[in-house]
């Protein structure tokens, strides 16, 4: 998995997924792999709304060095996961539209075989988590994508909330605790595991 280059793409308003983006590094580098980027969606929400949380104008104001995703590192990258909460039990309108400016990279084959896996937070256990995650899913069949979730293959899922399609939490830095990172740790070796046997078998061909 060394040779896996992997994107990590998220978008949060403010800041809970972000944490899972870099726990999600970090067990990367972990894991030896040396090609790893985090990568902001764009925040397409007018500034009156973000104005009215301080909590999200201080999250946009300690992460604008934080580059944004492009077509390119899709395109660049073997596996790809995903963070983002939930809106209203789908996918937030800033991640959506990112993804619908990739029917170019999709018409021409460049997404197909990409090792995908996703990760989510809502405002309470109950708010919307496996949708979420499955609205995502379902646009990565369209890719061609692999999707790799974590299912119940290490005890850490359990201790995380138990969510089989990807880590999962209540929004807050109250519940951004250290079974929650043994949580993450555990989808993003499993899915650089399977990003590496993709690559390697690709390359034998």
């Amino acid at each position: 998995m060394e040779n896996v280059k992997l994107a990590i793409v998220y978008y949060s308003s403010t800041g809970t997924n972000y944490q899972l983006a870099q726990w999600a590094e970090k067990a990367a580098k972990q894991n030896g792999v040396k090609e790893v980027k985090i990568l902001k969606v764009k925040e397409t929400a007018p500034q009156e709304a973000i104005s009215e949380n301080k909590d999200w104008q201080a999250h946009i104001e300690a992460t604008r060095n934080v580059p944004e995703v492009s077509l390119d590192d899709l395109e660049w990258a073997d596996a790809i996961i995903f963070s983002a909460p939930t809106r209203y039990g789908d996918l937030p309108s800033q991640l959506s539209a990112f993804i619908d400016t990739t029917g170019g990279l999709w018409f021409t084959g460049k997404l197909a075989n990409k090792v995908v896996s996703g990760m989510t937070s809502a405002q309470n256990i109950h708010g919307g988590q496996e949708t979420t995650l499955l609205s995502l899913y379902k646009t990565m069949y369209h890719w061609g994508a692999i999707v790799v979730t974590p299912s119940y293959t290490d005890e850490s899922i359990f201790g995380a909330g138990g969510n089989p399609y990807g880590v999962s939490v209540s929004a807050g830095k109250e519940n951004l605790n250290e079974k929650v990172e043994k949580a993450v740790a555990h989808q993003v070796k499993r899915t650089l595991t399977t990003a590496g046997w993709v690559k390697t078998g690709k390359s034998q061909q």
